[in-house]
């Protein structure tokens, strides 16, 4: 009986950390490299822009 408690109690805390700690982190994570990819397009289309226009 113990040992179906203990499963269930784990099972509880591996859910907590799961949606407190880690899910929150990977977003935060695709959040940043977001922000990155589209700074980096940004950049590069500036670059073109520029490259293009220089060299007429």
């Amino acid at each position: 009986m113990s040992r179906v408690i203990m499963l269930v109690l784990g099972a509880l805390l591996a859910l907590f950390v799961l949606f407190n700690f880690i899910l929150p982190m990977v977003v935060g994570l695709l959040k940043i490299a977001l922000i990155i990819g589209v700074v980096g397009l940004l950049v590069f289309i500036a670059v073109t822009m520029v490259g293009k226009s220089s060299s007429r």
